[in-house]
Parts: C-alpha cells; sequence; structure tokens
C-alpha cells in the first residue's frame, strides 16, 4: 500500500510539475516541463505492469509468478523516444533563439511584452 502511495504521489509530483514548467513563458522552463512530464508518463507506464518484487520477468514453469514484461519494453521504448523528442526540443528552441534573440515562447522580448 505504501509503495503504491509513493509511485502515485511521484507522478503526481511530477505531472504538476511537468505542466507548470509547459505554461511558462520562456523556452528553457518548457523543455523541462515536457522532460517532467515524460518522467512522470514513464513512471506511469511502469506501474501499469503491478509492483511486485522479487519476481521474474519472463515466464518460467518453475518460477510460482512471474511479472509483466510489456510495461518495462514500454518504458525503455518511451525512454529512447523522450530523449530523442527533448533533443529535439533544445535544438528547435536553441535556434528560435538565434533567430529570432529572444528565449520567450512567443518571441516576444521583455519590453515588447509590457506595452
Amino acid at each position: 500500500m505504501t509503495m503504491e502511495l509513493l509511485v502515485a504521489s511521484a507522478i503526481a509530483v511530477l505531472t504538476a510539475a511537468g505542466v507548470y514548467l509547459v505554461l511558462r513563458a520562456r523556452t528553457f522552463p518548457v523543455v523541462l516541463g515536457l522532460a517532467f512530464l515524460s518522467y512522470a508518463i514513464n513512471l506511469f507506464l511502469f506501474a501499469m505492469g503491478r509492483l511486485v518484487v522479487n519476481r521474474p520477468p519472463i515466464y518460467d514453469k518453475a518460477a510460482e509468478s512471474y511479472t509483466d514484461p510489456l510495461p518495462q519494453a514500454l518504458v525503455l521504448t518511451a525512454i529512447v523516444i523522450a530523449f530523442g523528442m527533448t533533443a529535439f526540443v533544445v535544438v528547435l528552441a536553441l535556434r528560435t533563439f538565434l533567430e529570432t534573440g529572444a528565449d520567450h515562447v512567443d518571441g516576444r522580448d521583455d519590453m515588447e511584452a509590457g506595452s
């Protein structure tokens, strides 16, 4: 019971922090927010496979029970996809900064946003 509560709390904190950072006006917090959201999704996918300890992930006739290997495979795939997505967003944000000279999501400076 406490393990599920701990994992659910971690997912909630990562999701809340990710949504908060995605809604910021600058590009770097948006990139961090997307990373936090991908971590929350990975934890959620991992928790979908039921949190069991000391069980083999591969079915064996000698094993009394085993854990589901599908969520583990999904998490490994999601880690690779999230890494590629984060690298793409960082390069896109850097290119936008170099083109516009501002790191705001909408491309405006602080002085332009006030007027």
